[in-house]
């Protein structure tokens, strides 16, 4: 898989891009990330991607001549490549896109290419919204003072479901917001720490057991932190509560 950065600030994504998973999922070969800074496909000298906002108002608008030549050059290069031209997503990262959820990051994970546009200062102009971008996507009703570290959380959101990366295709099969649920509490060794012992069904061996106690805590901790997503949960059993 590749993802096609648009940045003002490509010194953003060294540290999180070469470390962890994602820096061996690149290192094998298994997702591609590049780079390209935005300020290349100027054509001054002093290279301006901002200028003021029609009708006035505080801060600066990015301009559309610069990202239109940056997305419109790579897209030439990615449909010139690909055996199978495949539509390629455009996304704004933008406070105004549809949330990000595990939803989304599965569709995404079908694309060969994945183009990232990081918006910065007051934002963009609105023609690279309507003519340019095919998507907007937030990860959150929150603002930032870029796209950067939005574009990160997708890049490793997505990543970490291409087959191989994770080493394990039961690893993301078990995850919260997965099955409509959030994940079951997870233990380790030692069975007893300060006094908190594991729950005595984790040690016991026994597998159906142990995944009814999953399914009823995962149903548990979605009724305690996010009833909301019951909703969309089709007729989850009741959970034990002499089980908590």
């Amino acid at each position: 898989m590749n993802f096609h950065v648009f940045t003002l600030f490509p010194g953003m994504f060294h540290g999180p891009l070469n470390e962890s998973i994602i820096k061996r999922a690149r290192d094998k070969g298994l997702i591609n990330v590049s780079l390209h800074d935005i300020r290349d496909y100027t054509e001054d000298k002093h290279r301006i991607v901002d200028d003021y906002a029609y009708g006035g108002g505080p801060g600066m608008v990015m301009k559309p001549e610069p990202v239109f030549k940056a997305v419109e050059a790579q897209l030439e290069h990615i449909r010139a490549v690909q055996a199978t031209p495949d539509r390629v997503p455009v996304i704004m990262l933008s406070p105004k896109g549809r949330v990000l959820t595990q939803q989304v990051a599965r569709d995404l994970a079908l694309h060969p290419d994945i183009v990232l546009i990081c918006g910065h200062y007051e934002g963009v102009d609105q023609r690279i919204v309507e003519h340019l971008a095919t998507d907007e996507i937030s990860i959150g009703d929150y603002v930032m003072t870029g796209g950067e570290l939005a574009a990160m959380v997708i890049i490793d959101s997505v990543a970490r479901l291409v087959p191989e990366v994770l080493g394990s295709e039961e690893s993301t099969s078990r995850e919260s917001h997965t099955d409509g649920l959030l994940q079951y509490p997870q233990y380790t060794r030692p069975p007893e720490f300060r006094g908190w012992e594991v729950p005595e069904v984790l040690l016991s061996g026994h597998h159906a057991r142990i995944e009814e106690w999953r399914r009823e805590q995962s149903i548990n901790e979605t009724r305690r932190r996010r009833p909301d997503m019951l909703d969309d949960n089709e007729n989850p059993a009741k959970p034990d509560e002499s089980s908590r």
